[in-house]
């Protein structure tokens, strides 16, 4: 009976220990030793020892291969900490240890994913050494120890900065922060619980903490089945049919169709799923339809924390008053002490014409602007109209102009030979109301030559899908917004006299004093005021590319109790 015991307590051991450090071609050496137990006294000055030579292992090892994330911060917070344990003593794990694995184990509830922080590894790790036949193995405690501070680290880092690397506009100062700033994180732990000392990391934008306070109910409901996710637009037609049908099958949308074949087969059973989904039923594999059948439990799960990252950009203390072009939401919103005192729907850029993310600050208004067409747009819309109908100009209330700003018959042009290489003139739109930029426009330096305006067009406001533009924004409430800012910028031009402008139609130049920050951003979730998490179209397909090269090494959604 002693001798199966024994045996028994090896197998476990070395099922834990075929847990490999690497991915690939080298292992710890941890994995070539022997089984050895130790007397209580000595235990920790082995663990130390064994802490050390697996920091001095992977130091000579190709970082690439291994599983420890954070290699040279680990190796600085140890050698700060004399390559003493910093989660337990003798045979007993710290509070801060239970205390942080719990946290592991919600991760979801921030956004994050536990196999990130190496769940799938201490789980088992840490309830076997909470069994006395192995209290005293110094190997398993190295590994728990080392373990739990790389995962920690990582648990900071993507708190504080998320995920999704720092592009051109980010406005965090913090996007490269020193091992020192982790080193100091380590240090709270000795009188602070994990969470404390995390949750301070977090964004304090209030597009954040509502999403993260709505995640709870959101993850309570979730269905976690993991079903084929279909790439669209297509690529690859012949892959697109396979995921597209795979899907549809595991939707239970195929049943019933056995003796039908090819386009018949397909085709009837888009239209099962068109019926289902409440679209219209025309056999045909929409980009409606697949974006109802790739909003799978996971998926929006996925794309919360995607939103989340991005919140993390923004700096820690924002401007008393800024602008918030939020485009997948087609919505603008003005803060103003951080609550939100004007929201306006917009237009903004058709996915060919997209509206680019920036940051930048309002410096002036304009009445009754005039409209110069960039060649883009001459080139590629208005010259073949041009050319099969010369009178389009007038119809579109547009003249012709030379470089001298000197009117030009359009009729004494020959239109034929104009190109790319060669067009010597401007081609603008006449002020007033029948003008695309409408009667307001609001100007702020950028480099993709953006800005905000009024429309005259309005009627386009009613439709849900507003991607309609060339890039600039379209504002419905503009006069409003121009109200705000002129009251805000109280000391030069009154209310009342933009108003007899317009009224006068009136063309003025209106710089503003007090510029006020305006940000556009794309974000895709957003948390309603009844907890609910609302979805928008990933609109130019920025979540799946996030996605795919940021989010792919999470996997699949742990079940709960993982």
């Amino acid at each position: 009976m002693n001798l199966l015991r024994i045996f028994g307590v090896f197998l476990l051991l070395l099922s834990i220990l075929s847990c490999e450090w690497s991915n690939g071609k080298k292992r710890s050496p941890l994995l070539d030793k022997p089984i050895v137990y130790h007397r209580p006294d000595s235990l920790e000055n082995v663990i130390r020892d064994s802490i050390e030579k697996n920091i001095e292992s992977f130091n000579s090892s190709d970082s690439g291969q291994s599983s420890l994330r954070n290699f040279p911060i680990l190796k600085a917070v140890y050698e700060q900490n004399n390559f003493h344990r910093i989660w337990g003593r003798d045979s007993l794990f710290f509070e801060r240890a239970d205390s942080f694995f719990a946290l592991i184990r919600g991760a979801e509830n921030y956004g994050l994913f536990p196999m990130d922080y190496h769940a799938e590894r201490l789980h088992p790790l840490m309830d076997s050494l909470r069994k006395k036949q192995f209290h005293r193995h110094a190997g398993l405690w190295s590994r728990a120890d080392l373990l739990l501070s790389d995962a920690f680290i990582s648990f900071a880092h993507d708190l504080h900065l998320g995920r999704i690397p720092a592009d051109s506009v980010t406005l965090n100062p913090d996007t490269v922060v020193t091992d020192e700033f982790y080193r100091l994180l380590f240090v709270q732990l000795a009188d602070t619980l994990p969470r404390a000392v995390l949750e301070k990391l977090e964004p304090p934008h209030p597009g954040y903490r509502d999403l993260k306070m709505a995640l709870p109910d959101f993850l309570k409901k979730m269905d976690r089945t993991e079903f084929t996710y279909i790439h669209f637009p297509v690529a690859d037609s012949f892959l697109f049919q396979q995921q597209l049908f795979k899907r549809l099958e595991e939707g239970g949308y195929t049943k019933g169709t056995d003796s039908l074949s090819g386009k018949e087969k397909l085709k009837t059973v888009v239209r099962k799923a068109q019926q289902a989904l409440g679209l219209k039923e025309d056999g045909k594999p929409g980009v409606q339809l697949i974006r109802q059948l790739n909003a799978t439990g996971p998926e929006q799960f996925r794309r919360i924390a995607l939103n989340m990252d991005r919140y993390k950009h923004f700096p820690d203390s924002m401007p008393v008053t800024y602008i918030l072009v939020n485009l997948p939401a087609f919505s603008l919103s003005v803060y103003d002490s951080g609550r939100v005192i004007l929201e306006s729907k917009v237009i903004i850029g058709k996915p060919q014409t997209r509206t680019p993310i920036l940051n930048s600050r309002i410096s002036n208004l304009i009445t009754y602007p005039q409209w110069t067409v960039p060649y883009s747009i001459i080139f590629k819309e208005m010259l073949p109209k041009i050319r099969r109908d010369i009178d389009y100009l007038r119809r579109e209330n547009l003249m012709v102009v030379d470089k001298n700003d000197n009117l030009v018959d359009p009729y004494s042009i020959d239109w034929n030979k104009l190109g790319k290489h060669h067009f010597p003139y401007l081609i603008r739109q006449r002020q007033g109301d029948d003008n695309s930029l409408g009667v307001m426009k609001f100007n702020f330096p950028n480099r993709y030559s953006v800005y905000l305006h009024d429309t005259n067009a309005r009627g386009l406001f009613a439709r849900s899908d507003r991607a309609l533009s060339h890039g600039c924004v379209r504002v419905q409430s503009w006069d409003t917004l121009a109200r705000f800012l002129l009251i805000r910028d109280s000391a030069n031009i009154s209310v009342s006299r933009l108003q007899d402008w317009l009224d006068r139609e009136e063309k003025h130049h209106i710089p503003l004093r007090r510029k006020v920050p305006v940000y556009f951003r794309y974000f895709t979730t957003a948390a309603k005021d009844n907890g609910r998490i609302e979805f928008y179209d990933d609109l130019y397909g920025e979540d799946n590319r996030l996605m795919i090269r940021f989010l792919s090494r999470s996997g699949p959604i742990l079940q709960r109790g993982q």
